[in-house]
């Protein structure tokens, strides 16, 4: 947390973070040219926000693009903060919420409509690469199983609790082992108001062009593995959007939760 804290305590740093929060997945020009700041001091701020996980960066072929990480707020307000002062905490869940579903960019620029979400795990890529393949892991740790042979152009069936989500259109783009997988996100069907989707929004759902999902696993030097989730190609004010910015998130601290605990040394809190 030391980082986290060291790296909000920048007022500098705190206006990168107000400017990504306006409008997310900027370059570096972009974020100069908005703000009354050197190149170079651009730079070292968003090196630190980046080491503090409270930034993002996915690549557009030369082009690097920056986008605000809410996974540290989540975790001073999940594993810390609670433990001590619940009223506090509500007034940083409110942020949280902010980060997850506001952040990310809901205007019409098709670049900050991506969803990326950063999240460092204490596992291996190996074990991480079975959970997210394995629907029996995956339903325990992320709420949800993805059965399929994992060979690219195969197509897969989203299983939650009872539900089994099927389609020709639910297929694999990308399955390198223990570094990358890319599908299409699933289909929206009538079943979904069983999880709690109301037939509006399951409609408007399934009228909009299939995103498509991206796990990158990146293992680093001290014995943790970098997990990022990109999902990309929603339209202007997407629903799907909307719902996945608040869905990750939630799964994403459980398969974390849940990994850790497997390591965690007996006794230890």
């Amino acid at each position: 947390m030391d980082e986290v804290f060291k790296a909000l305590a920048d007022p500098s740093r705190r206006r990168l973070l107000d400017s990504l929060n306006a409008r997310n997945g900027q370059s570096l020009r972009e974020l100069c040219a908005g703000l009354d700041m050197a190149r170079q001091s651009v730079s070292k701020h968003l090196k630190v926000l980046e080491d503090a996980n409270l930034v993002s960066i996915v690549w557009r072929g030369r082009e690097k693009l920056h986008y605000l990480n809410a996974e540290p707020i989540n975790a001073i307000a999940d594993r810390w903060i609670t433990h001590y002062d619940r009223v506090r905490a509500q007034t940083l869940a409110d942020l949280k919420t902010v980060l997850e579903r506001e952040s990310m960019g809901h205007n019409d620029a098709a670049d900050s409509t991506d969803f990326v979400y950063t999240t460092y795990i204490r596992t291996t890529p190996q074990r991480l690469w079975q959970v997210v393949t394995d629907p029996v892991f995956s339903a325990r740790y992320m709420g949800h199983g993805l059965v399929s042979d994992w060979n690219v152009g195969s197509t897969f069936d989203w299983r939650d609790g009872d539900l089994n989500i099927t389609g020709p259109e639910q297929v694999i783009l990308e399955s390198d082992p223990y570094r990358r997988l890319a599908f299409t996100f699933h289909t929206f069907t009538s079943e979904l108001t069983a999880v709690g989707l109301s037939p509006e929004v399951i409609e408007q759902a399934a009228a909009e062009p299939r995103s498509k999902v991206t796990f990158d696993i990146e293992p680093v030097d001290d014995g943790r593995v970098k997990l990022t989730v990109i999902q990309t190609g929603f339209p202007p004010g997407s629903i799907v959007r909307q719902l996945v910015s608040g869905g990750w998130p939630s799964k994403l601290s459980d398969l974390k939760s849940g990994l850790e605990s497997e390591t965690a040394p007996v006794g230890s809190s």
